[in-house]
């Protein structure tokens, strides 16, 4: 299904791994099967959107230059593919633009666009009462926390669900307060487990009020001691890890625990590859989350089409972290990119694209 719309288009390309960025003219896309268009309203950034030079090609390589980058979008449905029936024409979306994914590498799926292909598996329709700049936070923080609970290769927890039994088993969030964290605070609730997290302690609140059983503060010389106590003799899921310094802590605190010895780990592959060796002669096993993988798994859908609609709606799920919105456009995306760099703590920057 298509309707009449617009016939200019224009992307922000990064021309290079070391840039720089121009925006240009580019084709309004028309969607294949399984594919939805939609024009972008908000993007959010992400820290692979920031990465520059010899790590973009260490993290990507297989993405051809000049590329569209950009994961996060949220707008309103253009046009739909033949097979898609459960979105239509004017439904307000977020969606992971996967243009940067391996299985895709394909500049017409690059969120940092006015319209993009986004994949209808994917794709959540968004409440009313929801900011197209604050829905703009999920997709790929979404996806990375999912894959790390959901995945088989991860720490293949149950799927979420509304009304999901509840268990004793507890999942250890370590990096609560980062975009990923905060949705995977919510993830494992919804799946039935008590949540024990890390944050700073001035995002205590915040993560309490996603879920967590209990908060504690990482920076505490004895924190790894306070989670297993925490634990109350309770068995570990599993282990989401996020950020640096979080896998030592993290393979601390699984050796002296009950339950299951996984851990994964959103931290760069390389790093993780490593230690993963070193852990799994102690009996551990780690693993790298990419946030790519739900793209074509079934943990995509799950999530994004049958889950998150009705939890957004009925306030089971929140999109968080806040988003800060830092500009209006495509030319002000490469200054938040700059802005993610100097660092933001329990937000997420955001660029508006609403006319």
């Amino acid at each position: 299904m298509t309707t009449d719309g617009p016939t200019t288009n224009a992307a922000l390309f990064l021309l290079s791994p070391r840039g720089p960025f121009e925006v240009r003219s580019t084709p309004v896309p028309t969607p294949a099967a399984g594919q939805v268009v939609v024009r972008v309203r908000a993007v959010a950034v992400n820290p692979v959107d920031a990465i520059t030079g010899p790590l973009r090609r260490l993290v990507t390589p297989w993405v051809r230059f000049p590329t569209v980058l950009g994961s996060d979008v949220a707008g309103e449905v253009l046009a739909v593919g033949p097979d898609v029936t459960d979105l239509a024409v004017g439904d307000r979306v977020t969606a992971f633009a996967a243009g940067q994914e391996k299985p895709r590498n394909s500049g017409a799926e690059g969120g940092f666009q006015r319209i993009v292909t986004v994949l209808e598996r994917v794709t959540t329709r968004l409440p009313e009462d929801l900011s197209f700049e604050q829905a703009a936070v999920l997709p790929l923080a979404l996806a990375t926390a999912a894959a790390g609970l959901y995945e088989a290769d991860q720490l293949a927890l149950p799927l979420p669900a509304d009304g999901a039994d509840r268990t004793d088993e507890v999942v250890l969030v370590w990096g609560a307060s980062t975009s990923v964290g905060s949705n995977a605070v919510q993830l494992a609730r919804a799946s039935g487990y008590t949540v024990v997290a890390t944050a700073g302690r001035a995002n205590h609140e915040l993560i309490r009020s996603l879920g967590a059983e209990t908060v504690l503060d990482y920076r505490d010389d004895d924190v790894d001691a306070e989670v297993v106590a925490a634990l109350r003799g309770r068995r570990l899921a599993g282990t989401i890890a996020i950020g640096s310094g979080s896998l030592g802590h993290a393979l601390r605190i699984t050796r002296r625990a009950p339950g299951a010895k996984r851990i994964a780990s959103a931290y760069p592959d390389p790093v993780t590859a490593v230690r993963s060796r070193i852990a799994r002669l102690r009996g551990i096993r780690v693993s790298a989350i990419w946030g790519g993988t739900p793209v074509v798994s079934p943990v995509g859908p799950a999530v994004f089409r049958d889950f998150l609609p009705a939890a957004l709606a009925d306030g089971r799920f929140r999109a968080a972290p806040e988003a800060m919105v830092v500009g209006h456009g495509l030319e002000a995306l490469p200054g938040a990119l700059r802005t993610l760099r100097d660092g933001v703590s329990a937000r997420k920057v955001v660029v508006s694209m609403s006319d």
